[in-house]
């Protein structure tokens, strides 16, 4: 496990971050970070379904549950707040970071910006120079996850930002289903949220991580992340945003490093009008036998998304798809498709497959004719679209999935 943060102290990752401040990311719009306030009023711990009506549904949507129902574990931060936080399985552990790093000096050491690089753009410098708590969670070794954790990044003030920094360690021989979402309140009118997420996948280890995003048409949002998996490790990741955004910019990065080591990379985007989405997914193969993949479904009905994906091989016998399927709703609205293959051992597989386009008429026609209106056979249309049934990916997570894009139809149609 190398990167450019190895073995810095403190001091000097600070000093890092620093010098990084003014850094323009090199993809996404810019954001003048002076736009949004550190100023936040502190919030209590609080029982999730004391919250009211409209922010309990906000929390479903984001696939997080304020009952708690069939979950090993629960952790909710309201802007720089931790309102609630649970475990309910022996063998898991749910902290934010900020406790993470004072009860455990490993933390800092093997795992704080070893993945994601402190300075990398002005929001990695941001999350550690303005840093706002964020989650750990953890499975310890031989430890399966009976229910998923649930977690859940919440912005209930308005103009503020939000700069969290998540660890998710998942021990050797230990399997982990995390439903993770982010959301914003009805009277929020522009806010920032910056994400730092760090994920390890230990040997023999599987990890599900489900991230769900619900946030509303003047959110900016810039998520960092990055996971490392290493022999015989599995890595399922997805992540859906079906709701309005203003601006989203984000690229993860899974690097295979341990041999037989797989990732699978699922997202499912809608771009409404005055929406920006630039998201991608890159794995980088570097053991023999690993093996990736890299999915997405992109919906654009007025706004625009950059579809990106990004597979290199760097060793023999490994094997990587890529595939993005883009569908332009209205006269309005782009996808820019930008699949990229890396080869850079003679023994490698990879693969892409992209396709745009509009529904086609005669689809339409072919279901008006019987019995369904022309919006009803449009609706059927973008639903097997969308119907992406995830391998690997529990009933309870599938479930979520299958409620967001429900949610999400209105903007759709």
């Amino acid at each position: 496990m190398s990167t450019s943060n190895s073995h810095l102290t403190i001091k000097e990752l600070r000093a890092k971050a620093e010098q990084a401040k003014d850094k323009k990311a090199g993809l996404g719009p810019d954001i003048n970070l002076l736009d949004y306030s550190d100023q936040v009023e502190d919030l209590p711990l609080i029982d999730l379904t004391s919250l009211s009506t409209d922010e309990q549904k906000r929390l479903l949507l984001a696939g997080v549950d304020p009952q708690e129902r069939n979950r090993s574990g629960t952790f909710v931060q309201m802007d720089h707040s931790i309102v609630c936080r649970q475990v309910y399985q022996e063998g898991l552990e749910v902290l934010d970071t900020e406790e993470a790093l004072k009860k455990y000096d490993w933390v800092r050491e093997k795992y704080w910006w070893k993945a994601v690089p402190v300075d990398a753009d002005k929001y990695t410098s941001q999350a550690e120079r303005k840093w706002t708590k964020g989650y750990f969670l953890r499975a310890l070794p031989g430890v399966k996850s009976i229910y998923p954790i649930q977690a859940c990044l919440y912005l209930s003030q308005d103009g503020i930002a939000q700069n969290v920094h998540n660890i998710i360690i998942v021990e050797e021989g230990s399997e982990l289903h995390i439903i993770t979402g982010c959301a914003v309140g009805s009277h929020v009118k522009s806010a920032l949220h910056v994400g730092i997420s760090e994920f390890y996948v230990k040997k023999g280890a599987k990890l599900t991580f489900t991230m769900i995003h619900n946030w509303e048409e003047k959110i900016e949002v810039r998520p960092r992340s990055a996971a490392i998996v290493e022999e015989g490790g599995l890595f399922l990741s997805n992540y859906i945003c079906v709701q309005p955004v203003k601006s989203l910019q984000m690229y993860p990065k899974v690097t295979l490093e341990g041999k037989n080591a797989v990732t699978r990379l699922n997202s499912i985007l809608l771009a409404t009008p005055n929406s920006l989405l630039d998201v991608g997914g890159r794995a980088v193969l570097k053991a023999p036998n690993s093996r990736a993949e890299v999915m997405s479904r992109a919906i654009a009905k007025g706004g625009k998304i950059w579809a990106r994906g990004h597979l290199i091989g760097e060793a023999p016998q490994i094997k990587a798809h890529l595939e993005c399927q883009g569908l332009i709703l209205g006269e309005t609205g782009i996808i820019h498709a930008i699949p990229e293959l890396d080869g850079r051992h003679p023994d490698v597989d990879l693969s892409h497959e992209a396709s745009v386009g509009k529904i086609d008429q005669e689809e339409i026609e072919y279901l008006m004719a019987r019995g369904l209106s022309e919006e009803e056979a449009i609706a059927s249309i973008v639903r097997g679209f969308l119907d992406v049934k995830i391998e690997g990916l529990p009933p309870e997570l599938q479930v979520h999935l299958d409620k967001a894009l429900v949610a999400g139809e209105k903007y759709m149609l």
